[in-house]
């Protein structure tokens, strides 16, 4: 699943190829995508012009003349931008026609992604992003201390709740704790005040220099022929021994999530 890295790059990148185009016509193959009354859709996006690209968490935010709309890539949501008599894929759920005789296109394998209407000034006050966490960059570390001290949940799993801090999925929260020292099951209860603070600046800092490398590439992700270089960073996920140790990597599914960690790096401790 694309993660904050991954959608500040599809941001980064359609930006300059779509902002302050036209939408003239949508095409839409799958009904699912798109939250609204397709017919509502529609009549709100087509002959507006696309003034900016924003991104919360994991949601990218589309900026039009005067509506908005936001869409959340899922599992492997990505979009294309390409000339408009390319032939359509079969993965090619919504075609967004555009002014300059290019598609703005959403494919999806798994057909999971979703877009929905939402106001341009007052996005961040509606749902879903008005149920979000902050992101670490923003977090108040006094905040989040004492939100954590009142949580007994594994600290993964914490890091995963998107309504306590927003954009970190299941590659991230992975290297947090590698980064930490930190076993993945230690109750989010024990981190000290210390501790948080490392939180928060450990993941700012992978974040950061996962955005730099233009994110990980996991599966089809990718972000307009640009593919993340993040992956040959990664410390523990996906990896068989400790690039620290050498003892072995453990994989194990903690709340349905494939969590790999090094258990003689991380102790369960706080």
């Amino acid at each position: 699943m694309p993660e904050l890295p991954e959608v500040e790059t599809v941001k980064r990148t359609l930006k300059p190829l779509i902002v302050n185009k036209t939408i003239k016509a949508i095409d839409i193959y799958y009904d699912r995508i798109i939250e609204d009354d397709q017919k509502l859709f529609c009549q709100k996006v087509i002959n507006q012009t696309i003034r900016d690209i924003d991104r919360y968490g994991k949601y990218l935010i589309f900026k039009l003349d005067d509506v908005a709309f936001i869409s959340h890539l899922r599992m492997e949501g990505k979009y294309r931008y390409c000339l408009s008599d390319e032939e359509i894929s079969k993965h090619d759920h919504v075609v967004f026609k555009l002014d300059d005789g290019h598609d703005l296109r959403y494919n999806d394998t798994r057909k999971f992604g979703r877009m929905k209407l939402v106001s341009l000034q007052h996005y961040l006050e509606q749902a879903p992003l008005n149920k979000l966490g902050p992101e670490p960059f923003f977090i108040d570390e006094e905040k989040l201390y004492q939100q954590l001290k009142k949580n007994n949940q594994p600290i993964k799993h914490v890091l995963l709740d998107q309504s306590v801090i927003c954009g970190i999925g299941n590659i991230y929260a992975n290297e947090i704790c590698f980064a930490m020292k930190i076993s993945p099951y230690a109750k989010a209860c024990q981190l000290t005040k210390k501790r948080v603070h490392e939180l928060k600046e450990v993941s700012i800092s992978i974040l950061n220099r996962a955005i730099e490398q233009g994110g990980t590439t996991i599966h089809s992700f990718s972000a307009n022929g640009i593919d993340g270089l993040f992956q040959v960073q990664l410390q523990v996920h996906g990896q068989k021994v400790c690039k620290e140790c050498g003892h072995k990597i453990v994989k194990e599914m903690l709340k349905g999530r494939g969590t790999y960690y090094c258990p003689h790096c991380q102790k369960a401790k706080k």
